[in-house]
């Protein structure tokens, strides 16, 4: 049994924080996969990094694939499957092109609104309770984002617009996996990494600059990177509804705060810490309400 099959077999109290647990670590996962693409979107194009990232991914998902091949013969709802791609392809597809001409933190700030539209559109789409306690929690640690991001005032440009439509595709990418949590993880995985592929080589070959041996090494990092942090997404969001986990996306700033300090000398401003420490503190209530709740809302345990 894999590892991901083992978290799989808890019960309900213990799935809900090991899906916490499996989306903090994809937030990190991404967060140092959106620094690495910025860097690499300076050089190349939007759709280079989409095309080379997902080669990479898929290269190394190929022997999972070949091993799980059956697992593509039963999917399910079809057309679900065809929207949640297209939704995630475009989703990346407007963060890395918005992050050619607005400031990275500015980019994550839009896309941080999503855990509000995921909490919105849970309880219609998924019909998961969400409680006012929660609801609280939530817009406090987004206006902790607002303090410690400040957004530019380019807040009506089109990138800004881009970054926004990216951001409520990311919004309802969480809610119909949620909705999937009988689908194989290689199967979700994989069919996402499909659809940057496509697009990816349908723009590539405009403005292609041919890349060093050192930049095919990090874009085959950007790669393995992505297919880490997807796989915990993805199971995280079979475990625990998904308004529980989503608001864990704030932790991003953290990250942001620690890589930009470490790799780039960038010292936080004052803002930057209050709001971090505003945005830790939601996400810390949040868990520990989860703790007691546990028994409110059942989660339907996933195949391995």
């Amino acid at each position: 049994m894999t590892l991901f099959g083992k978290i799989s077999t808890y019960d309900e109290r213990s799935a809900r924080l090991a899906g916490i647990g499996l989306m903090l670590l994809s937030i990190f996962m991404f967060s140092f996969g959106d620094a690495l693409g910025k860097f690499m979107v300076a050089t190349y194009s939007v759709g280079q990094l989409l095309w080379l990232r997902a080669c990479a991914a898929l290269l190394v998902l190929l022997p999972v694939i070949w091993k799980q091949r059956a697992e593509f013969k039963r999917i399910e709802r079809p057309w679900l499957q065809s929207l949640r791609v297209l939704l995630s392809t475009l989703e990346v597809a407007a963060f890395f092109l918005a992050t050619v001409y607005l400031p990275l933190a500015d980019v994550i700030t839009y896309y941080l609104a999503s855990p509000i539209f995921v909490t919105a559109l849970s309880g219609i789409v998924l019909g998961e309770r969400v409680g006012w306690r929660r609801w609280t929690a939530i817009l406090v640690g987004f206006c902790g984002v607002l303090i410690a991001l400040g957004p530019s005032t380019q807040t009506v440009s089109w990138p800004a617009m881009i970054a926004l439509g990216g951001s409520l595709s990311f919004a309802f990418l969480m809610l119909i996996t949620r909705s999937l949590r009988e689908t194989p993880d290689i199967v979700l995985t994989t069919s996402q990494f499909g659809g940057t592929f496509l697009l990816g080589a349908l723009m590539s070959p405009i403005g292609w600059v041919t890349p060093s041996l050192g930049s095919l090494g990090l874009f085959a990092a950007a790669g393995v990177v992505s297919v880490v942090a997807l796989l915990c997404i993805n199971r995280s969001l079979k475990l625990a509804p998904a308004s529980v986990v989503v608001p864990y996306q704030y932790s991003m700033i953290v990250w942001a705060v620690i890589f930009g300090f470490v790799v780039f000398g960038d010292v936080p401003s004052i803002s930057t810490l209050v709001g971090a420490a505003i945005i830790i503190g939601a996400g810390f209530y949040i868990f520990l309400r989860e703790q007691k709740l546990g028994h409110e809302e059942a989660v339907v345990n996933p195949p391995a």
